[in-house]
């Protein structure tokens, strides 16, 4: 019989070292990034910051964007980072004006692909060249009048 060193009736619970840490799951990624241009001169200590709503409130994170369109034009955005959704695509899209077009650009560009792929139709006048050569002129010409609606 050996000697513990706790009284009657009470039972040894053993501390795990980790246990107020959760593990973090392996397909997760940790990024730190610089979100103000110019760091302060002395650190601050802020105190009372009790979530991280609190947090983006307090700091007002932004950062400013150029951004080079395809006919090489620069165009320059800032981004206000009100909370982490905000550090999403569709975070970033909401908040940028050329993202936002670029965006919708490349979503009409997918369902023109997809019409292409699936519409029978479509394949078939795409296959006879005379009917390619009309739908093309038709297509320059409703270019030309949304063009000219501007």
């Amino acid at each position: 019989m050996s000697i513990q060193p706790y009284g009657i009736g009470g039972t040894e619970v053993k501390t795990d070292a980790f246990e107020a840490f959760a593990d973090i799951p392996q397909n997760r990624v940790l990024l730190a990034e610089k979100l103000t241009h110019d760091p302060p001169v002395k650190p601050q200590i802020v105190e009372g910051l009790t979530g991280i709503d609190d947090v983006f409130e307090n700091f007002k994170p932004k950062v400013d964007m150029t951004f080079e369109t395809e006919d090489g034009a620069i165009r320059r955005e800032t981004l206000h980072f009100k909370g982490l959704a905000d550090f999403g695509a569709k975070g970033i899209i909401a908040q940028s004006e050329y993202l936002g077009d670029v965006n919708m650009q490349q979503l009409q560009y997918q369902k023109i692909i997809r019409q292409l792929k699936t519409n029978k139709l479509l394949k078939q006048a795409l296959a006879n060249a005379d009917t390619k050569e009309s739908i093309i002129k038709a297509l320059q010409s409703l270019i030309q009048e949304l063009e000219s609606a501007r």
